[in-house]
């Protein structure tokens, strides 16, 4: 009985032990180096975000991203690369369009925000794209700016008017059929009254939401390190710089064409490194 009981002990502690090193190692953060002329980039990727974080390990380690240039470039906003059509590219040609062939799905979490270093995903905008889902392969980095309080509560006033202007677009598009056969019946009147209708309903929704405010904490930090507050929410981030700051500010701060792309090819490599 006795030999019984030491050998469950025994296997309680094993499978506690395993247990213990398990959610260890899930909560460890891969780090990923992004290689280029100007110095190195240590980006952590975040856990909350797997999908974006495990597409991301995927492509590095297949090398998808060697050779690729940083395509878009504006100062006091962000670098972007991922596009693999920048690969080998012509001087002067315009980027941005190219990806793997698959999206993936947003993993917008509330808690991560657009400070200065973080790595988030490109994705298109607008209508066609409401779910916003991620590029499969293109990236951002902010550099972002060091704002005034001024400066912040005016960006409060423009993020809480684009939330307004996303709320009315939604409520038009969904009448857009009704609307379009009461303009071809030249039912002018009605057309009238039923966009009044409308306008009223998504005024109503707007009514009830609170105001977005960006949080003392966020404040701090766009005050002084910087960021770009009015991209929270919209995109994906899943990542941010731990080495290298210095690096981007001087990719950031290169020579560009009317598309924001480099005159001198900026190209990467990432690794996997922990």
């Amino acid at each position: 009985m006795k030999q019984l009981l030491f050998a469950f002990l025994i296997a309680t502690f094993f499978i506690q032990t395993s247990c213990g090193n398990a959610t260890k190692k899930t909560s460890k953060e891969t780090k990923v180096k992004i290689e280029t002329e100007y110095g190195d980039l240590i980006v952590k990727l975040y856990n909350q975000t797997p999908q974006h974080r495990d597409n991301f390990i995927k492509l590095a380690n297949e090398g998808f991203y060697d050779g690729l240039l940083f395509h878009r470039v504006i100062n006091g906003f962000m670098i972007q690369g991922g596009d693999p059509d920048s690969k080998n590219a012509e001087a002067g040609k315009r980027l941005g369009g190219g990806d793997p062939g698959y999206t993936i799905p947003a993993e917008i979490d509330s808690s991560l925000f657009h400070k200065k270093g973080v790595l988030a995903a490109a994705r298109r905008g607008g209508p066609g794209n409401p779910e916003k889902r991620s590029s499969g392969s293109q990236f951002y980095i902010v550099q972002g700016t060091v704002f005034t309080e001024g400066a912040i509560d005016t960006m409060e006033m423009k993020m809480n008017m684009q939330r307004q202007r996303s709320v009315m677009q939604k409520y038009f598009q969904g009448a857009q059929q009704e609307l379009n056969q009461l303009k071809q019946a030249g039912d002018q009147d009605q057309l009238n009254i039923r966009v009044a209708e409308i306008r009223e309903q998504a005024n109503q929704e707007i009514s009830k939401l609170p105001p977005l405010k960006i949080s003392p904490e966020r404040r701090e930090i766009y005050t002084t390190s910087g960021g770009y507050p009015s991209l929270d929410n919209e995109y994906t981030i899943f990542g941010e710089i731990v080495e290298g700051l210095d690096v981007l500010d001087k990719i950031a701060g290169v020579e560009t064409d009317q598309y924001d792309r480099p005159n001198e090819d900026i190209k990467m490599k990432v690794k996997v490194i922990d």
